[in-house]
């Protein structure tokens, strides 16, 4: 038996007609940037995430850069982040001159310690950009009291959690401007490069307007320095489709997540993932971690099981970033997440016994290790 990490084909299968039809419609029209998809998607998105309003760009890297280059994050300023993340949440900070701050996550749920963030805090920090990892929502009421308390920005990244929310309120909908990705294998994804932000803040989100079209309200006439990113017509039709299934498929991810959690519990020296009091997780993915991580990771390859690692080098680790002058062992739990965990299948439509497969093996694993 072959387990893919993720296929698209089950909820492709799903909307196969409509994707279709939506095609056909939008290349009959020949409207193809900045029309009635993309305000019929950013006015359904917003209301999705219980937020005044939602903006679409090109991508979430730039829904991240564009959102600091909002609040005036420049040179010289710096800008919390977690130590354990995909390095496009420190490139944004850096795009706009600023200097990334790592702040160790909790070990347990691999998402940023609030705890931590105080000592990390300096006449220079300007704003935090919690991550809600994984699929997990931070602990978004203590770092907004925080960055209240410290007169800071609150950005958060929601690339990977569209659906889950802390203490009731949406991720996506807690910081001063949130910036999502919708890249193909999201929870909520395109069918190629997509994102947004999404915010309370009409200032906000008339900055983001102009920013993403060449800094014009009008055409041919700029007012600022703007960029070219925005969210084009097939995108928006296509992920207005998608986000009808959004709940469903979400709720299905939870479902198989408990499956693999109830089965994996007590295999080896296993660390299942743990939901903090206050969070839910839509299981972007579903991360495991072992001190024999790489064995495993070669036995499942060898039985026909794909799997992924999220991520195997911290940010501080990356050559991109030996400007900062880190080295190992100045963030050991972020350090740690990269050397024990792994990534298993998951995705709306993988089947039970295609979960129980990868269970089997994994304790036929850990049996004979």
């Amino acid at each position: 038996m072959e387990i893919p990490f993720f296929s698209f084909g089950p909820t492709n299968e799903v909307i196969r007609r409509e994707v279709t039809e939506e095609f056909k419609k939008t290349f009959d029209e020949s409207h193809f940037i900045l029309g009635k998809n993309v305000t019929s998607f950013e006015r359904d998105y917003a209301k999705f995430n219980k937020v005044k309003y939602c903006l679409g760009l090109g991508n979430g890297l730039d829904a991240l850069h564009l959102s600091l280059n909002a609040l005036g994050i420049k040179e010289g300023d710096e800008v919390i982040v977690p130590s354990n993340t995909y390095i496009a949440t420190a490139l944004a900070v850096s795009y706009c001159g600023a200097t990334p701050i790592f702040v160790e996550p909790h070990l347990s749920t691999y998402n940023l310690n609030p705890e931590l963030i105080t000592k990390a805090i300096t006449p220079k920090t300007k704003a935090i950009v919690p991550v809600h990892l994984y699929g997990q929502a931070c602990e978004m009421d203590v770092i907004m009291k925080l960055a209240r308390q410290n007169n800071l920005f609150v950005i958060e990244d929601n690339a990977q959690s569209q659906g889950a929310n802390y203490n009731g309120k949406m991720t996506g909908s807690i910081g001063d401007i949130n910036a999502t990705s919708f890249y193909p294998s999201k929870n909520l994804g395109a069918l190629g490069d997509a994102g947004a932000i999404t915010t309370d803040k009409e200032v906000l989100y008339e900055k983001i307007k102009m920013l993403r079209n060449y800094g014009s309200s009008k055409k041919y006439y700029n007012d600022v320095l703007g960029f070219n990113s925005r969210l084009d017509e097939l995108q928006a039709g296509f992920l207005s489709i998608k986000l009808k299934y959004l709940e469903k498929w979400n709720e299905e991810r939870n479902r198989i997540a408990a499956q693999y959690s109830k089965s994996l519990s007590g295999v080896g020296d296993i660390v299942l993932p743990q939901i903090a009091s206050g969070s839910t997780s839509v299981f972007h993915v579903y991360v495991i971690r072992t001190s024999k991580r790489d064995e495993l990771e070669k036995f499942l390859t060898q039985n026909s099981i794909s799997v992924l690692i999220h991520y195997p080098v911290p940010p501080h680790l990356q050559k991109a970033y030996t400007s900062l002058g880190h080295k190992r062992g100045d963030f050991p739990i972020a350090e740690e997440i990269a050397q024990t965990c792994l990534s298993l299948p998951l995705y709306p439509g993988l089947k039970e016994h295609e979960i129980d497969y990868v269970v089997d093996t994994i304790k036929s694993f850990f049996k004979n290790a």
